[in-house]
């Protein structure tokens, strides 16, 4: 799919960036070029010796903000497939500099519309968050504005031949700042901060998330909105799984946090269809006959639908926790 193709990836030294390029060198070794956008000079060069340009010459490493269109645009010059993975993420932080999360999250994305619009491009896919359904805080409302303007951008393509998505999902298991590497550390000191023993969140893999988005490359139609489905855990019995004997210190609820998160609401669900591994949330106001024909065995979901981490069927153990983190995170992990 990837083979004899050309790709950016903003953000592209994140977790995310860093696992996409790791797997789609394994899988696509004729990839044309693969451009790595960032800002951070240091993280391109501590990922410039992960993959060093004698042994992966697609390689380009491209020192940028989404901010700046001029010279995103300039790194877009003869690329076909954008990912869009660069954000800033942290809720607390956007609580107290939301201006600064508006210039990059909502900015940065519609100067990524407007580069694969001027150069060319053939398929755009943008990295959502769960935050991003019914927003109460200022990081989500800012992703689901950026949502919208990948999602809208399909209407102003004129005749080019240019897919526009965006994939959802939830906590990404071992991504920086995420709550599982935090407990790692804090278990260490022997106490847990927990904000509420009930809360809960969904879980996917950094490997899943690239997964994802590969299978939106090559199946979107444009305009989706994708969301996989993943289990949840609870955070008290995240807790449990990672430090047993630690002592619990209940901090509270954070300013812009949710008890339970949800990917869709049951305002979505007149917009969803199933396509069996994934939900499609489709534009609204769009004509859904033509989006079932094209993913050939969707359907609708019922009306009220709502995929939310708290009732969420598929819910994760404590030993299944700690399974997965062994898998993806630390082999060697034993609670304490």
């Amino acid at each position: 799919m990837l083979n004899k193709k050309s790709v950016l990836i903003t953000g592209g030294t994140g977790s995310f960036g860093k696992k996409f390029t790791e797997v789609i060198l394994k899988r696509y070794p004729q990839i044309e070029r693969l451009v790595i956008f960032s800002r951070d000079e240091l993280k391109q060069f501590e990922m410039a010796q992960q993959f060093p340009r004698e042994k992966y010459p697609m390689i380009r490493f491209f020192i940028g903000d989404v901010r700046d269109e001029a010279r995103l645009a300039r790194a877009t010059e003869g690329i076909e497939v954008i990912i869009h993975a660069a954000a800033l993420k942290q809720v607390p932080a956007a609580e107290y500099n939301p201006d600064e999360f508006i210039k990059t999250n909502i900015g940065g994305a519609q100067n990524v519309v407007n580069a694969a619009l001027s150069k060319n491009v053939k398929v755009v896919v943008a990295l959502s968050t769960d935050k991003a359904a019914a927003p109460i805080n200022l990081y989500g409302a800012t992703k689901l504005v950026s949502d919208k303007l990948f999602i809208s951008a399909n209407n102003i393509k004129g005749a080019r031949d240019l897919r526009f998505c965006a994939v959802r999902y939830g906590n990404v298991m071992g991504s920086r700042g995420s709550v599982i590497p935090f407990f790692l550390e804090k278990a260490k000191e022997g106490e847990l901060p927990v904000t509420h023993k009930d809360m809960t969140r969904f879980n996917i893999s950094l490997e899943d998330g690239v997964d994802m988005v590969l299978w939106a490359i090559e199946n979107a139609m444009g305009g989706e909105i994708f969301v996989p489905k993943i289990p949840s855990y609870s955070i008290g019995t995240l807790a449990e799984a990672i430090a047993p004997n630690a002592k619990i210190n209940y901090v509270g609820i954070r300013a812009g946090e949710k008890l339970h998160e949800e990917m869709i609401t049951d305002s979505d669900s007149y917009n969803t269809i199933d396509l069996g591994k994934y939900y499609a949330i489709l534009p609204m106001g769009g004509k859904k006959e033509k989006f079932l024909n094209y993913h050939k065995g969707s359907k609708l979901v019922e009306p009220g639908f709502r995929y939310n981490s708290g009732t969420n069927e598929e819910n994760l153990s404590v030993e299944e926790i700690r399974n997965l983190i062994r898998e993806h995170i630390d082999p060697d992990f034993n609670p304490l």
